[in-house]
């Protein structure tokens, strides 16, 4: 079954590219294989990716089935990219500041009457996800009001005036009402519908095709479809009109999604301050910080700076995921709101495109820590543990069932293709915080190590789990 639904991807795939390649006839083929293998084993009918490397989109393709109707699906079309959109109405919100219309730090009620602490809770929070109103929408599946259409100030009325979830600044907690207020803001500040306001100073400037997605069903579109656990793949229904708004109305192709990223790594359209304000993790007041900043989550990953928002409408998932210090980003829609293809393909492509990660420069230590790590794996995946490795702890863990889980697990896989290091060397209770990720037998793993300090400092935990 999984082979003849792998064949029927790959026939449906016959991909042409929006913009000429820059990538080599390798990484090209091995994307192509990526995405149809994700395709195949999720159910997920179509994808649609653009790739940007150096600052330019280097390619840009939809592969599988775009419709009932319409068959293979076309890049140019727009797909709905949902809490994605909320970077942008952050966007508008910095060049209403910019233009000295209202002021980040300024409080809601100032402009929104009638909120729950809306004397208290400031714009900023709306979009850096601490105000404390309640989700409209913390469900993956379409509620019964999704059903009827609504209006923004209906969404605002029936979640924004119910007590708030926590004192604003205090905790952290999405919320798509919050990007519902903060969506009405522009529109009062501005004068002008949100989607109006974005097209003249976003989308037209850096020639982005872009429409409200409650506009973008029907014949000539991407359809939505869903899965209940296992069973078959069908065609969703689409929430009525007014659902998403300012946390997620936008419909586009992935090649414009990929343009606005490009704004980003060379800080166009918005001055240099307004994206590093974007980009800035929010500060809790007592302490810690969240990594999100303005509609964008910010963090790391296998020791590269990401910034990046996934989306969820009814029927399509989405993911953007930009790389700033490698001057790239990797966009994926897809037009299903199940499995993981989405995820599985976003960093399958950053696998492909991105040059492998440098060794992180964590110590003079971490060189002897490696192979150390290295020696205490061979052995539990030949069943010869020395145990004067471990601290009394972990030698407690180590239990002959765990010893034998770990040979009989591991022992097929043979000996390590790649085992390296991975993240920063850490402190933690006492012992040193160490991460690697092993490619062995086709499967990669994932280890977390915590050591006593100094260069033979003995293993307090040494565990081996799954990664992707």
């Amino acid at each position: 079954m999984r082979f003849s639904l792998l064949l029927s991807a790959l026939a449906l795939a016959l991909p042409s590219p929006v913009i000429a390649q820059a990538l080599s006839p390798n990484e090209a083929t091995a994307i192509d294989r990526l995405v149809g293998q994700a395709l195949a084993e999720t159910g997920t009918p179509s994808a649609s990716i653009a790739v940007v490397r150096d600052g330019r989109i280097v390619l840009a393709k939809a592969y599988g089935k775009q419709s009932e109707a319409g068959g293979t699906a076309d890049p140019r079309l727009p797909y709905q990219i949902a809490s994605i959109s909320k970077q942008f109405t952050a966007a508008a919100i910095l060049l209403l500041e910019d233009e000295g219309k209202l002021k980040l730090d300024d409080v809601v009620e100032r402009y929104v009457p009638g909120i729950t602490g809306g004397d208290r809770i400031t714009i900023r929070q709306l979009l850096d996800h601490t105000s404390g109103l309640q989700d409209y929408w913390p469900q993956d599946y379409s509620f019964h009001a999704m059903a009827t259409p609504v209006t923004p100030q209906a969404i605002v009325d029936h979640w924004a005036k119910k007590p708030l979830d926590f004192a604003p600044g205090t905790q952290w907690q999405y919320s798509n009402t919050g990007y519902v207020v903060a969506g009405l803001i522009v529109e009062k500040v501005a004068g002008v519908p949100l989607l109006d306001f974005l097209q003249k100073r976003v989308f037209a400037p850096l020639g982005i095709r872009a429409i409200d997605q409650d506009k973008a069903v029907g014949p000539g579109f991407p359809q939505g479809y869903k899965r209940f656990a296992l069973g078959p793949v069908r065609v969703e229904t689409p929430a009525a009109p007014g659902w998403l708004y300012a946390a997620g109305e936008l419909s586009m192709s992935a090649a414009d999604l990929a343009r606005w990223d490009i704004a980003r790594l060379n800080r166009t359209l918005l001055p240099a301050d307004d994206w590093a304000m974007q980009e800035t993790p929010t500060t809790l007041t007592g302490g810690g910080t969240t990594g999100y900043g303005l509609g964008v989550v910010v963090t790391q990953r296998d020791g590269r700076r990401i910034v990046e928002h996934g989306g969820e409408a009814v029927g399509f998932l989405s993911e953007n995921i930009v790389y700033p210090d490698d001057r790239a980003a990797i966009v994926v829609l897809t037009n299903s709101w199940f499995g993981d293809a989405t995820d599985r393909i976003a960093n399958g492509v950053a696998a492909i495109v991105l040059p492998a990660p440098a060794a992180p420069a964590n110590g003079a230590g971490d060189s002897a820590a490696l192979a150390q790590a290295r020696k205490v794996y061979d052995q539990l995946r030949s069943g010869r543990l020395d145990r004067a490795l471990l601290t009394d702890d972990a030698n407690y863990y180590f239990t002959a069932v765990a010893q034998g889980d770990y040979q009989r697990s591991l022992g097929p896989l043979g000996v390590p293709e790649r085992f390296a290091q991975v993240g920063t060397t850490r402190l933690r209770g006492g012992f040193v915080l160490r991460r690697y990720r092993i490619v062995a037998g086709g499967r990669a793993l994932s280890i977390s190590t915590f050591s006593e300090p100094g260069r033979d400092g003995r293993f307090e935990q040494f565990l081996v789990s799954p990664a992707q």
